[in-house]
C-alpha cells in the first residue's frame, strides 16, 4: 500500500500546484478574491482547479478500495495515469479548452475504472464471506 499511498500524495502535490497556479493567475489578471471571473485565462486555471478537485473526491477513495480489493500495482498504475491525466489536462485548458480532451480522458478512465474495480472488488470480497 505505500505506493498507492505515495500516488495520492503525489496528486495531492499536484492539485496544491494547481491552486498556487490559480493564486499567481489571480494576481496576472488582476481578479480580486473572492471574485472566479473576469478574465477568459484566469477562469481556465480556476475551472482546472476545481474540476481536480471534483475528480480526485472519486479518486483518492477509488484508488485506496481498488488497492484493498483488486491489485495494489494496478491500482497505483492507474493512479499514475490519472496524475498524467490531470498534467496534460491543466496544460491543454490553460492554452485553449479545446486542447483539454486528451487530458480529461486519462484522468476520467483510470478514475471510472478505479470505481467501478472497487466495487465489483467489494462486492466480490461480501460474497466470500457468505
Amino acid at each position: 500500500m505505500p505506493l498507492v499511498h505515495l500516488v495520492i500524495a503525489l496528486a495531492l502535490v499536484e492539485f496544491f500546484l494547481f491552486c498556487v497556479a490559480v493564486a499567481r493567475a489571480r494576481t496576472r489578471y488582476n481578479i480580486p478574491a473572492p471574485a472566479t471571473t473576469g478574465n477568459d485565462v484566469f477562469e481556465r486555471y480556476f475551472r482546472v482547479q476545481m474540476n481536480t478537485l471534483e475528480q480526485l473526491v472519486i479518486f483518492v477513495p477509488s484508488v485506496l478500495l481498488f488497492a484493498r480489493y483488486v491489485n495494489v500495482y494496478g491500482a497505483a498504475g492507474l493512479g499514475v495515469v490519472f496524475l498524467i491525466g490531470r498534467a496534460l489536462y491543466f496544460q491543454g485548458y490553460v492554452k485553449a479548452p479545446q486542447a483539454r480532451h486528451v487530458g480529461f480522458i486519462l484522468s476520467v478512465v483510470p478514475n471510472l475504472a478505479l470505481l467501478i474495480g472497487a466495487i465489483i472488488g467489494a462486492i466480490v470480497a461480501l460474497s466470500a464471506r457468505s
